[in-house]
């Protein structure tokens, strides 16, 4: 078995990423995407034909700031269809970070986003609607699953923040593995970090732990990984999305 075999037997092996036809190479069993992996998917030629879309379905008379926000949110739902087409699971579409500290507007935006998915054909139970994890997004995430809308919080760094997340029922959390070690390899760059003794993948573990102590439903998805060490020392975790 391959590495990734045995990781599957594990764990959920997620896609992260934007490019179709990784997800159609690698066949996960789900894939999440954000503005940065779709802003390559979008430059990338073999994809214009998505970007058309989007552009030419726009409407042309409201103003350019708003007709941008429009054609991101359509590309976004096209890739989205796209790699629905190719996976049996569901994929994340994130909400703009702008309305990070909003609660109301990320309400609407995920409204928007699950009423375009619908328009392509696609069940709201296919998509993870993807919410930064600040408080606000939290409680808007809350309101969402009340409705039967699932949430992926994301750019999540603690174990308040986790807990948080599970108090409000929330489907799925994408703790962030890379960015902590990242920062902690800026404040003590003498110190050599593995995965034993990596402070992303302790995170992870710690909340991992920690939900399943507490008997909370809320899905760990570790996420942000700088190499392979990470994605291993984490085998066994709910589930990790993982870049091609």
């Amino acid at each position: 078995m391959s590495k990734l075999d045995q990781l599957r037997s594990m764990t959920v092996v997620v896609a992260d990423t934007g490019d179709i036809n990784a997800n159609e190479q690698y066949r996960p069993q789900a894939a999440t995407t954000n503005p940065s992996l779709l802003l390559k998917t979008a430059v990338d030629a073999t994809y214009g034909a998505l970007l058309d879309e989007s552009i030419a379905a726009a409407d042309p008379n409201q103003s350019e700031s708003d007709r941008i926000v429009e054609i991101a949110d359509g590309f976004a739902i096209l890739v989205g269809r796209e790699i629905l087409k190719l996976i049996p699971g569901v994929v994340s579409t994130e909400v703009d970070a702008r309305l990070s500290f909003d609660t109301q507007a990320t309400i609407a935006k995920a409204h928007q986003l699950i009423q375009r998915y619908a328009d392509a054909g696609i069940d709201k139970d296919r998509i993870l609607i993807k919410i930064a994890s600040t408080w606000e997004g939290i409680q808007a995430a809350g309101e969402l699953e009340r409705e039967g809308i699932h949430c992926n919080l994301t750019l999540l760094f603690a174990d308040v923040q986790a807990l948080a997340a599970a108090r409000v029922n929330a489907f799925l959390i994408s703790p962030f593995v890379g960015r902590i070690l990242d920062w902690h390899k800026a404040a003590s760059p003498d110190v050599v970090f593995t995965a034993e003794n990596d402070p992303g993948v302790a995170s992870v573990r710690s909340i991992y732990t920690m939900y399943k102590a507490q008997g909370f439903d809320t899905v760990v998805m570790g996420a942000s990984f700088r190499n392979a060490g990470q994605i291993e020392a984490l085998a066994g975790c709910d589930r990790l999305t993982i870049s091609p």
